[in-house]
């Protein structure tokens, strides 16, 4: 019965994605004519790089994912919901245990001053893109070893068995069992379809890493050239399978990491959209009258992660103590200035499954201290406590954040020294493992639980996104639970009670939610803000 329900979900998705693709199947696929028209964006920061299968981060992905790819399934802009992409429409075997994609014909890699395709997209390139991840043998993978921290992360690899070339334009994915979120984890970045030729010709050529600095795919935008910390430049794709949604020629983005530059320019015209403007910021971008500012509640979640991996955070008394004593209402008022919600769960509000009723300690310095004597440590701890280097909508100021937790710390005895790296190299020596404490925040990826709960806090991501490496099998084996239920009730009880067990265990301490803007320039046309976390420039137009 259960597996009857999420059958008749799926298939009904799959027919969905039938009628929404019927019109764009139809049509025959042309040159488009994009306007003549340039749009810079202030990004706050450098891509680490154009393989979207690598990276986590909403920065990697606006610069790479929404302009130069696209996946077989995909979110429409502005929301959650899944519309075909690269697949025109999708089968759920009647066990549940495969799903059959058909692709999308006429379909057109880009051409670029570095590779000329000779064929259009099948299903060649499909499997190229799924099996590089899955298997360690792939020769592509031998000759350009990386990790694939999503993939892993929500345990695809050992999810999907087989990826299998049915005929041109049909593969057909082998699962280990039914998965109820796998059409929406399909849509994600790391999913990001590849062209196998391409790669063909790097592996031939020896050159196999350029796949990561000069990328090549279907979607809206064709990459020319990126500059480190200064600009990326990207050209409006003619050729693009989706008519009339390039709606500019020339799409810059101007990498400028302080927010109070990003603000001048924008005021000034000389980008038309910027990047994570500081809550000080807001009042200033609102009055001005050739802005416009639309807002809306973040998907999202600012926390510290405490390394169970060192002692004494392996300790959850420890961990307990340790989140009393930080003042968030305080951190709230004057990290997030009005524009964040006090955190009480590891997901947002909006999120379905979030449990209302969770109760974490309230701010009490007092019985923090009490508890950390209780725990072995009367005279404190000497930690250090990492404080993200980038603004991100879930922490506009971690430096400040970091501060006040400090002084907070310091009340109970606890000694924290503040460190801090380049984004790249932060992230780089979190996975490593290198923090005891550490300022990190995730905007949800899917709209699904499981993109909360297994992303940041599963087995399978202690080398990913789980920064805490706190692999609890209680916990786990509810969110590998809550991914096989197909009735969403059922997974709302199963995900609870994860998150009943993650408060008991704190393996990180939630901070705030924040409100979302994005500052845009009056001569833009149709901008969304995207719940999950990127920002996208196919459908934008400019005046």
């Amino acid at each position: 019965m259960k597996q009857t329900r999420l059958l008749r979900a799926m298939r009904t998705t799959m027919l969905a994605g039938v009628a929404a693709a019927a019109s764009l199947s139809a049509a025959t696929i042309s040159h488009a004519a994009i306007p003549n028209k340039t749009l810079v964006y202030c990004s706050e920061g450098s891509p680490a790089g154009f393989d979207p299968g690598q990276y986590t981060t909403g920065t990697d992905f606006t610069a790479n994912t929404f302009t130069v790819y696209n996946r077989l399934v995909e979110f429409e802009r502005g929301g959650t919901k899944v519309e075909p992409g690269l697949a025109e429409s999708w089968d759920v075997a009647p066990d549940g245990l495969s799903v059959t994609f058909h692709l999308r014909h006429g379909v057109k890699f880009q051409t670029t001053a570095y590779f000329k395709p000779t064929r259009e997209f099948n299903a060649d390139d499909v499997v190229f893109t799924f099996q590089r991840m899955l298997d360690p043998n792939q020769p592509f993978r031998k000759a350009y070893p990386v990790q694939f921290p999503y993939f892993t992360d929500m345990g695809l690899d050992k999810l999907i068995t087989k990826v299998e070339k049915v005929d041109p334009y049909t593969v057909k994915f082998t699962l280990k069992e039914v998965n109820a979120p796998f059409i929406q984890n399909m849509a994600m970045e790391y999913a990001s379809i590849l062209s196998a030729e391409y790669a063909d010709q790097l592996l031939k050529a020896g050159k196999a890493a350029d796949i990561n600095q000069y990328p090549v795919g279907t979607g809206p935008f064709v990459f020319k050239s990126y500059t480190k910390d200064a600009t990326i430049r990207f050209d409006g794709n003619p050729d693009y399978w989706k008519p009339d949604t390039v709606k500019i020629s020339k799409l810059i983005f101007a990498i400028t990491p302080d927010p109070g530059v990003r603000v001048q320019k924008l005021k000034r015209d000389e980008c038309q959209v910027m990047a994570y403007p500081r809550p000080a910021d807001i009042s200033t971008l609102k009055a001005d009258p050739n802005l416009d500012m639309p807002s809306q509640p973040g998907f999202n979640l600012g926390y510290l992660s405490y390394n169970v991996t060192h002692k004494p955070l392996d300790n959850a008394q420890v961990r307990q103590a340790l989140d009393m004593a930080i003042n968030k209402k305080a951190i709230i008022d004057s990290v997030y200035q009005g524009a964040g919600q006090a955190a009480q769960a590891p997901m947002p509000p909006t999120q379905w499954s979030y449990d209302k009723n969770l109760k974490l300690a309230s701010y009490d310095p007092t019985k923090a201290k009490d508890l950390l004597t209780k725990a072995g440590f009367p005279n404190g701890m000497d930690i250090t406590l990492w404080a993200m280097p980038v603004q991100r909508p879930y922490n506009p100021n971690a430096r400040l954040m970091s501060e006040m937790i400090q002084a907070d710390w310091a009340k109970i005895g606890v000694r924290a020294k503040i460190v801090t790296y380049e984004w790249g190299e932060y992230i780089k020596r979190a996975h490593a493992g290198e923090d005891d404490t550490m300022l990190i925040g995730w905007t949800g990826d899917n709209g699904d639980p499981d993109n909360w709960l297994g992303t940041l806090l599963g087995c399978d991501a202690v080398n990913g996104s789980n920064f805490g490496k706190w692999c609890y099998k209680p916990f786990d084996d509810l969110v590998k639970k809550g991914r096989e239920t197909p009735d969403q009730a059922q997974r709302t009880q199963i995900y609870q009670q994860a998150q009943q067990i993650w408060a008991q265990q704190l393996p990180f301490s939630p901070i705030a939610h924040s409100t979302v803007y994005q500052p845009v320039s009056k001569k833009v046309i149709d901008m969304k803000i995207e719940p999950l976390g990127y920002l996208r420039f196919d459908g934008v137009g400019v005046k």
